[in-house]
C-alpha cells in the first residue's frame, strides 16, 4: 500500500467501517487491529464503542507506512 489516500487505505477504511480493526489487519498491523477490535467491543457496552469505531476508520484511512 502506498500511503495516505491510496486505494489500499480506502479499502482498509471501508473494512474498518464494518468491523473495527479489520482495516488495520488488512494493512498488516495486527496489534493495532486487536486493540481497536477489543476496545470497541468493550466500550459498546457503555455506548461509547462508536468512538473507537470512528477512530478505527480514520486510523486506517490516514495511516502512512514507514518508508
Amino acid at each position: 500500500m502506498s500511503g495516505q489516500g491510496s486505494t489500499g487505505n480506502v479499502i482498509a477504511a471501508l473494512a474498518s467501517f464494518f468491523v473495527p480493526g479489520l482495516g488495520q489487519l488488512i494493512q498488516g498491523r495486527l496489534l493495532m487491529a486487536i486493540v481497536q477490535f477489543v476496545l470497541a467491543g468493550v466500550l459498546w457496552f457503555f455506548l461509547l464503542g462508536w468512538l473507537v469505531h470512528l477512530w478505527s476508520v480514520l486510523d486506517a484511512a490516514l495511516w502512512k507506512p514507514k518508508s
